[in-house]
């Protein structure tokens, strides 16, 4: 994590630091600062042990331990227990097409915003280590073949805001927002009777707000290529790949944000609509009292 930096705007506390690289933001609706600085601090260091737990860049952690095991089981710790259950519930809503064992497909690709398309080759030799029917998982043992991974990193940074917004929500009665990379949770009112106000940002355009929204409780999700894609003869391809067949998923949106209840849900949706592809909106059509933002 980065170094935190505090700073106090009229009656709103902000703290600022970087975590599972993105810029968060935590913002308390305080009188005492001294107090708002210690709920911050606490905060950021709740969102330093997820990174540290679940990064896949990381050799001293859970995750590095499943997929340097070389065949052999491993227990898991409940809280990461809950997070492959997550997981293997979204596989089976998705049809396969969300699989926490599909990271292994980056060793071809980088979405860099090059022309650089890996070859056909390249991908056929590692759809053999894709796929969550190979891996045997008996809560709370995990068994991966040779070779396999699993990346937890779909899920992990609405996961970290639902976490942090829970600590924060039991340490004080503050209106409060988490926002981490757009990704966020928030508590209202404000004390001058005002909700939060979000901007639904433009692909290619940070500065320019597609939409906005005042929002007083809940949760907001965005996934889209804004930041991770390959540019190729005039077509573009997303980092949202199709784990049966190794390649970018071709006709969907360009981004989609969800509102739900909470930062896990709506981050579940809108990885979902991405992977729907073409069917995006048909997919959201399906979904009872969600509020959704298409960007094609």
């Amino acid at each position: 994590m980065s170094e935190l930096s505090l700073t106090r705007h009229n009656s709103l506390c902000t703290g600022r630091f970087r975590a599972m690289a993105s810029p968060c933001e935590i913002i308390l609706d305080h009188d005492d600062f001294a107090i708002a600085a210690q709920q911050v601090n606490a905060a950021a260091d709740e969102a330093q042990r997820i990174e540290q737990k679940l990064s896949r860049y990381r050799n001293d952690n859970i995750i590095h331990r499943i997929n340097n095991a070389n065949g052999q089981p491993v227990t898991v710790d409940e809280e990461t227990a809950r997070l492959i259950d997550f997981s293997v519930m979204l596989h089976k809503l998705s049809d396969g097409l969300f699989d926490i064992t599909s990271g292994v497909l980056r060793r071809a690709w980088t979405f860099d915003g090059s022309d650089n398309i890996p070859s056909n080759a390249d991908i056929d030799a590692l759809l053999p280590l894709v796929g969550w029917h190979r891996v045997k998982w008996q809560s709370p043992v995990i068994l991966l073949p040779p070779g396999m991974e699993i990346d937890l990193g779909g899920i992990g940074k609405e996961y970290a805001v639902d976490r942090v917004f829970s600590l924060l929500a039991g340490m004080t009665d503050a209106a409060l927002l988490v926002n981490f990379g757009g990704d966020l949770r928030a508590r209202g009112p404000r004390r001058d009777g005002s909700a939060w106000q979000i901007g639904i940002e433009t692909p290619d355009q940070e500065s320019t707000a597609a939409d906005s929204l005042s929002l007083v409780n809940g949760a907001l999700a965005t996934s889209g290529d804004a930041r991770r894609f390959l540019l190729h003869d005039g077509m573009r391809y997303s980092h949202i790949l199709n784990p049966k067949t190794g390649w970018p998923v071709h006709g969907g949106p360009r981004s989609a944000t969800l509102l739900a209840a909470d930062c896990v849900q709506a981050g579940m949706l809108a990885t979902l609509t991405l992977l729907a592809g073409p069917e995006a909106e048909n997919f959201l059509r399906d979904q009872e009292n969600i509020r959704s933002w298409l960007i094609w």
